[in-house]
């Protein structure tokens, strides 16, 4: 048996190259409900609202969670992605994940919230840095964020009612 492998010869006999020696793979990104809840038809049209539907998804929690909740055009719920699970005191929080999912629904808009267990809405310096954070990345991506609430059992702290307070 004679190999020729500098030449592309096997026994004699000229090897053809493949076609595609190098392929590129190709992705399908796709959005797939969890569940077949129905989003309420209403616009989110005040914090209080927002609270009051989100709240229930975080209720009795022992850690932090993150959410982000898409919104069509008219402000009317698209769906809701946890983005965050966390520990008692923090969550991580990366806005690549934050605006995948909001890509995916074709939101025009957004609200994020999170919960704190220790039942103190207060927003941190952490809490408040990730709000500008996000607020810039969805101003560059032209995805409307109306607000950030931070939910207890019975309160809510809302960026958007205090005036965006960031850093």
């Amino acid at each position: 048996m004679a190999i020729h492998g500098s030449q592309g010869m096997l026994n004699g006999k000229r090897q053809s190259k493949p076609s595609h020696p190098y392929a590129v793979p190709r992705y399908r990104v796709t959005l797939v409900r969890d569940s077949r809840a129905t989003a309420p038809s209403l616009p989110l049209l005040t914090s209080v609202g927002a609270a009051d539907l989100l709240r229930p998804l975080f209720a009795h929690l022992d850690r932090e969670q993150f959410l982000v909740c898409g919104l069509d055009a008219k402000n009317c719920i698209i769906g809701v992605n946890l983005v965050s699970i966390g520990s008692l005191t923090l969550a991580i929080v990366h806005p690549r994940e934050v605006f995948k999912p909001l890509i995916l629904m074709n939101a025009a808009g957004w609200i994020c919230a999170h919960n704190h267990p220790s039942a103190d809405p207060t927003p941190s310096q952490e809490d408040r840095v990730l709000t500008s954070r996000l607020r810039q990345g969805a101003d560059l991506l032209g995805i409307s964020l109306l607000d950030h609430l931070i939910l207890t059992d019975k309160e809510y702290y809302s960026f958007a009612d205090q005036g965006w307070p960031c850093t």
